[in-house]
């Protein structure tokens, strides 16, 4: 099995296609579920499974810390130690561990860190989170990279892109190659357009399977994101993937899909299932407020996940107000669902060359708000 993506139909800039992995087909645009931990947060992967989706994303920083990669692999991989035989993409862990500010020292070959979890150190390079990622058995491999703080100067942001560059390189070099198996170099620059051209002509240099564009929505803005990608996108080669990372918002994937984004990850639906908001087809709702507290309708009457076929606002609100588990769990599935919905709408107006006024629509019907 070859990977690769094609292009079986385009709408203006925007693309449905169907990426190919040694671990299954996914159809794009997709958006997949972050399971950082060997687990999307609140849900079995059959639950996962249930929503659409095709493809998770776990992370090397957390899976490296804990149970640990040699662990993972002795287990038999990532894909059978959370019952995922489909795709999978990890993240390097560069993000995490740029977080960790006070905890981590970085210099030109890597990053040594201490662990959020008990202080130890570690040490992590772009040959060892490229080997870790093979340890998992990961379907799709991501660089190491610096993720630019924002705000930046042209010159920090250039610094850290060409860090990020050499780091790419090396990447690239540790990765093993097999069939139907890829890495992606990740485009930084921050929000300079002439950084990003800079950015993604080393990577082309270099040569991978797909590319990802990294280091946006970390405060931005919604405006000076798509702008970026305004600029970044149209650069990108056609036959390959193009994933967004980090992003985002229902409105974020809408815009981005119809910039020619193939893919996207956040963890926004998860985490706000956790915290009792529910996207849906009318907007966000805040599933605590008291309005719902006698409600016997559906979270969304557009979706068929279980929370809203087999049971009410009311009992949700009831559950996130008795602090029961079960809440965070069905509103979680129920985010999960829709962001999959929304993603197949989406395609569906491409293949069928009305993605403009789809996109309408679906605004829309947000901006009416909750009829209720």
């Amino acid at each position: 099995m070859t990977f690769g993506h094609v292009t079986v139909a385009t709408d203006g800039a925007a693309r449905a296609g169907v990426l190919r992995t040694a671990h299954g087909a996914v159809e794009t645009p997709v958006f997949m579920p972050v399971g950082t931990a060997g687990t999307v947060k609140a849900m079995t992967a059959d639950q996962v499974r249930s929503t659409g989706a095709g493809i998770v994303l776990g992370n090397t920083y957390h899976l490296m810390l804990r149970p640990g990669a040699d662990r993972v692999e002795r287990l038999g991989g990532l894909h059978r130690f959370m019952d995922w035989p489909g795709p999978i993409l990890t993240d390097s862990g560069g993000f995490q561990v740029m977080s960790l500010s006070g905890l981590r020292k970085m210099d030109e070959g890597g990053v040594t860190f201490r662990s959020h979890l008990d202080g130890t150190q570690h040490r992590l390079t772009p040959e060892v989170a490229t080997g870790l990622q093979h340890q998992l058995d990961s379907t799709i491999t991501m660089v190491l990279d610096e993720c630019t703080p924002f705000p930046a100067t042209h010159d920090q942001a250039r610094t850290s892109m060409e860090l990020s560059m050499r780091w790419a390189a090396r990447s690239r070099a540790a990765f093993v190659a097999r069939p139907g198996y890829a890495q992606f170099g990740i485009v930084q620059g921050g929000v300079y357009p002439d950084l990003r051209a800079r950015s993604l002509e080393a990577l082309l240099a270099i040569g991978f399977e797909g590319y990802a564009v990294g280091g946006l929505a970390v405060g931005e803005g919604q405006g000076t994101m798509l702008g970026v990608l305004d600029a970044t996108v149209p650069l990108l080669p056609g036959d390959r993937p193009r994933y967004l990372m980090g992003v985002g918002t229902p409105d974020d994937l809408v815009a981005a899909v119809q910039r020619g984004v193939d893919m996207f990850d956040c963890v926004m639906p998860t985490r706000a299932g956790r915290t009792a908001r529910a996207y849906t087809s009318r907007g966000v709702l805040n599933m605590r407020n008291a309005r719902h507290m006698d409600d016997g309708g559906p979270v969304d009457p557009a979706c068929g996940c279980t929370a809203c076929t087999r049971h009410s606002r009311a009992y949700l609100h009831h559950l996130f107000r008795a602090k029961e588990i079960l809440g965070p769990m069905l509103l979680t599935q129920h985010n999960v669902t829709y962001y999959q919905s929304l993603m197949r709408g989406l395609r569906g107006a491409i293949l069928g060359g009305g993605l403009v006024d789809h996109a309408a629509g679906v605004r829309a019907a947000w901006a009416a708000g909750d009829s209720v």
